[in-house]
């Protein structure tokens, strides 16, 4: 599946950014580097049972392993300690990233509820695009009766593109839903 977009990038999406952008040279033609998946858990300071569900959901998402992520520091007012697990995330690159890139934006979003699109205001200035997922139930690998809690993820997609526009133009020959 994930070949298919990989495909479409190197067929199609290639050369209309060469025309649009007139790049000299077909290594300059931005393309996507790595999409990191991160879900932070704030309330695993309360509970450190909430942390088995999101690693296993989270590695049925992306189809890797994801990595616990600890405190830094100290946070008394949080009540959180220095080690403490906090979150997980998993960075994806090569034909995972295309594949998983490829469910997310053919099967995973149009599942979200009054979908309309996602905003194209999300870009950093640099061409890297982030969104935020309420809810895990949108993938069809999560088995909705196993879930007890719903957790929000962010999806940060970076590009070697160098503008937003050459980022966003990047998505949107991808197949991202923009909204319009």
């Amino acid at each position: 599946m994930g070949a298919r977009l990989k495909e479409h990038y190197l067929k199609k999406v290639v050369p209309s950014l060469t025309k649009e952008f007139s790049y000299g040279n077909p290594m300059a033609v931005p393309k996507v580097q790595k999409i990191s998946v991160n879900i932070g858990l704030g309330e695993a300071t309360q509970n450190q049972k909430l942390m088995e569900p999101a690693v296993a959901e989270l590695s049925m998402i992306a189809g890797q392993k994801p990595v616990v992520t600890k405190a830094r520091k100290s946070i008394a007012a949080f009540k959180l300690r220095e080690g403490m697990s906090i979150g997980c995330t998993v960075t994806l690159r090569g034909d995972r990233m295309y594949e998983f890139l490829d469910r997310l934006m053919n099967v995973a979003l149009p599942r979200v509820r009054d979908f309309r699109g996602v905003s194209s205001k999300s870009f950093d200035g640099r061409g890297n695009y982030t969104l935020g997922l309420k809810d895990q139930l949108i993938f069809p690998e999560i088995d909705y009766n196993k879930v007890d809690k719903v957790k929000g993820m962010n999806v940060c997609i970076t590009t070697s593109a160098k503008t937003d526009a050459e980022g966003l133009a990047l998505l949107k020959a991808l197949g991202m839903p923009f909204r319009t």
